[in-house]
Formats: C-alpha cells, structure tokens, sequence
C-alpha cells in the first residue's frame, strides 16, 4: 500500500467477539516503515502461544509508529449488539492514532465510516502485519483483563478461557448463573439466567447491576 501513494497503513483487529462473557477490544497498529519496523514472528494472535504473544505485544506497543486499544464492556453489547459494537470499537480505535493513518486494512469485513480508503483481507491477521499486530494488541489486551476478572469472579475460570463458551465455563454457568460480566443477549447466558433465576455478584462489590437485564437472547457464544 505504501508503493501505491498510501501512507501510512493501520491494521485494525478485534478480540472477544464470540465470547460470552467480558469485553470486547479492538486495537489499531500502525508499524513503521522499512527494517526498524519489522517485527519478526507476526501472526495471527490466536496461532501464537500465550508466552509469545506476550513478548510480540512488548514490541509492538514499543516500536510501532501509533498503536490504540478500546475496550467495550458487556453491557454495551448488550445494548446494541456485537457487530456495531465492533464497527464502532474500529473506528474509536483508528481515530485515535496519531499519525491518522491513508489507508485501513481490517480482517475479515471492511469498517465502513473512517474516512479513508480500506480494505477487508481473508485472514488478514495472516497476511499483513499491520493486522496481527493488532491481533496481538487486541488479544493481550482482553486476556489480561479476563485474568483480573478471575480474580472478582473465581467461580468462573476466566482466566482459563477467557469468557468463551467451553465445557467448564458451561458447567459454572448451570451451576452458578451468571455474573454481571456476562453477556445477557447471548443465549447461553439468558437461558443460564432463567434456570439460576439470579444473577451472581462479586461479593466485595455489595452492589446491583447497573441496568437491567435485558430480555430475550439473541446470539450464541462461540466457542475458543
């Protein structure tokens, strides 16, 4: 892209889209040009160990030319659902990068609204640097904050599998139902919801929910 006139480039990526449980983060990396911005071993976040992705975040947020993370919380997405959720966390996330970037290259589906050309890659977090760098970001990001939410909500094993839907997380929702960390459009936590009837809260909190829990679920968590 920088030899068609288009300069600089950011990648933007998002992390904890089929979750159903914590936030979702979306991150936007603009790389420096030539070798001082070679970052070696980039890829696609969920294809690297979590040791590495954590050495390859040190990197980025060290050598990158601008990098931003923006983190949504449940309840937004309960409110207006994943996917505008994303778009608008893409857009949040390229705004704040200084310099603006010319030219977006996203994964997946293009981000309508950002006022410069973009494109949409197949697997982009493969093929353009940019773009696993924030994988990376994104994933670093949310994984670290599902670590801390384990520490509010032990029952759960957030920092196992980061609020996805997998066999245990399954088992602590029908045993325990669901906290206010999770997502209550999702179906699997609305209908944890029905059968618990109550919706855990962390203890030293001694609070309630900010806003009511909403009604009828609407997607299903993806698994890890």
């Amino acid at each position: 892209m920088e030899h068609a006139g288009f300069s600089p480039v950011a990648g933007v990526d998002e992390a904890g889209r089929g979750a159903c449980a914590g936030p979702l983060v979306v991150a936007a990396v603009i790389l420096r040009g030539g070798r001082r911005g070679r970052i070696e071993g980039l890829a696609d976040s969920k294809l690297l160990t979590p040791a590495r992705r954590e050495e390859l975040y040190g990197e980025i947020v060290v050598r990158a030319e601008s990098w931003s993370a923006i983190v949504i919380p449940c309840h937004d997405i309960d409110r207006i659902g994943v996917h505008r959720c994303n778009v608008t966390g893409m857009r949040r996330a390229l705004a704040a990068l200084e310099p603006r970037p010319a030219y977006v290259l996203s994964d997946g589906f293009r981000v309508p609204g950002v006022g410069v050309p973009a494109l949409a890659m197949i697997k982009g977090d493969q093929v353009a640097a940019c773009v696993a760098a924030a994988s990376i970001v994104a994933k670093v990001t949310r994984d670290r904050i599902m670590v801390g939410l384990n520490e509010r909500y032990p029952r759960y094993g957030f920092d196992v599998h980061k609020g996805y839907v997998t066999r245990e997380h399954s088992a602590a929702l029908a045993e325990h139902g669901p906290c206010a960390e999770h997502r209550f459009s999702f179906v699997n936590v609305g209908r944890a919801l029905r059968k618990n009837g109550e919706v855990a809260l962390e203890e030293e909190a001694g609070g309630a929910l900010a806003e009511e829990v909403p009604g009828d679920g609407r997607t299903e968590g993806a698994r890890a």
